[in-house]
């Protein structure tokens, strides 16, 4: 599975953003997917995942209720909606796919939120 982040970018506090990850493969709709991010000199941190039916999503404390997590299995895609952002969601978000482990990464894209 390869796994092509996009949509960052450099955003106000309070503004929205929707980052894609696009994979390959056609066992798309078998994987869990999830977002992850990691702030300068911090390390990486989950931030939500997404069941392959996406009946089940989990956030971090973090981002619960400001953050949507979606997939569209007939796009091989998955999404993560950001809204009411602040300096503290400042990181480079990756995009992981796997069955009992993320064994597979996207290349990252990067958030900035000025305050």
């Amino acid at each position: 599975v390869q796994l092509q982040a996009s949509g960052g970018g450099l955003v106000q506090a309070g503004g929205s953003l929707r980052l894609s990850c696009a994979a390959s493969g056609r066992t798309f709709s078998s994987y869990v997917m999830a977002w992850f991010r990691q702030a300068p000199g911090k390390e990486r941190e989950f931030v939500a995942r997404i069941t392959g039916s996406s009946a089940t999503t989990v956030y971090t404390d973090a981002v619960t209720g400001r953050f949507i997590i979606s997939r569209d299995n007939a796009k091989n895609t998955v999404y993560l909606q950001m809204n009411s952002l602040t300096p503290e969601d400042t990181a480079v978000y990756y995009c992981a796919a796997g069955l009992n482990s993320f064994n597979y990464w996207g290349q990252g894209t990067e958030v900035t939120v000025s305050s």
